[in-house]
């Protein structure tokens, strides 16, 4: 594999789906699988045009139930590989993303998230929370990053890796149609340079030697016989997300803990939201701002700090409140009370928001 695929740092002007392409590269991501998709389709053109010149590979499966699987076998083969999706094509690698959780294998997709439900708009929404999140069948033993600039897309692609890799639960980045197709200026970088130290593959199956004598076997399962069995693996899968969450949450915040009403966004939206609450606390409303930055897990203590200590939260997303239930569930029994802007499958702005604060203060 070629090495240095970025040289030094550079300012950029790109779209979301090119900066992905590139993330991908420079976390050293081995080969994309993938099937077209609105808004996520340039990921596999950049990519496919990126990929020879660099050693890498791809594959067009035909559909996205078999680009989640062959994700989920690339891997099991130790290659560093990822796929790309949106709205019904998330939908349908619900399926390998469950296999991947149930056998613990370490899958990074990306989800550029559309209008929903069904084939619905290609441009845009934060409808596909409650499917990243919780998709599947299982407890949604995932982690997933919400990006909101191109610069964080091309950070947490890197970081998505290395997530995925070290603690072997399936990671998300998930972005939109926005940030998809929008340019913007980021700053490129060898992630070494950074010190950033990539947390290395190996194989699942086939390795040398014979299992049991020369090494340790292998139990990659995704079917149990008795509910026994799968109650007692799920107890140490439970275990391992547990002991993972407070070195993998991750948020952003002004002044949340100490403000009486407070806005929480994610994504582009939490851009217009920190916005305007920067403009309000300029003019001296008490009014803080909070962003996860990882939705699954949530950095639940320090919600629950938020919404002990604020008198009033306003929860602003680009859906009927997918990003509402999460919160609702992390910081159930605190005293603050729960207000919304919810504008499904539409983009929201700072004035939009700020204006929502000013009646409510």
């Amino acid at each position: 594999m070629a090495e240095k695929v970025i040289q030094e740092e550079k300012r950029v002007f790109m779209t979301g789906n090119e900066v992905v392409a590139w993330g991908a590269l420079a976390a050293n991501a081995e080969i994309m699988y993938g099937y077209p998709i609105t808004p996520q389709n340039e990921i596999m053109h950049y990519w496919t045009r990126l990929a020879p010149k660099n050693e890498r590979e791809f594959l067009q499966t035909e559909d996205e139930l078999s680009a989640g699987f062959t994700t989920n076998g690339g891997v099991m083969a130790g290659r560093r590989a990822f796929t790309a999706t949106a709205g019904p094509g998330n939908t349908l690698m619900q399926e390998p993303i469950s296999m991947a959780e149930a056998m613990r294998l370490p899958t990074v997709t990306i989800v550029q998230q559309r209008g929903g439900p069904s084939t619905a708009t290609v441009i845009y929404s934060q409808q596909e929370v409650t499917l990243t999140t919780l998709g599947g069948n299982g407890e949604g033993l995932r982690v997933v990053y919400s990006t909101a600039t191109h610069q964080e897309l091309f950070d947490y692609t890197i970081k998505a890796f290395n997530t995925a890799w070290k603690y072997r639960f399936p990671t998300f980045v998930l972005a939109d149609g926005y940030q998809a197709k929008m340019r913007e200026s980021l700053v490129m970088y060898d992630p070494a340079a950074k010190g950033i130290e990539m947390f290395p593959t190996e194989p699942f199956v086939g390795k040398e030697g014979t299992p049991g004598v020369d090494r340790e076997p292998g139990h990659f399962r995704n079917t149990y016989n008795v509910e026994e069995e799968l109650y007692d693996v799920l107890q140490q899968h439970f275990a391992d997300y547990n002991k993972m969450t407070p070195e993998v949450a991750e948020y952003k915040e002004i002044g949340s803990k100490e403000s009486k009403v407070v806005v929480i966004a994610h994504g582009v939206v939490a851009r217009g939201a920190k916005a305007a609450v920067e403009d309000l606390r300029a003019e001296g409303f008490n009014v803080g701002f909070f962003r996860p930055v990882t939705l699954r897990p949530l950095a639940v203590p320090e919600l629950r700090e938020v919404a002990n200590n604020a008198d009033k939260i306003l929860v602003v997303e680009s859906a009927n409140g997918q990003m509402d239930r999460l919160l609702k569930e992390a910081i159930y029994g605190c005293s603050a009370e729960m207000l919304s802007l919810f504008k499904p499958g539409v983009g929201i702005t700072a004035e939009e928001i700020e204006a929502r604060v000013r009646e409510i203060v």
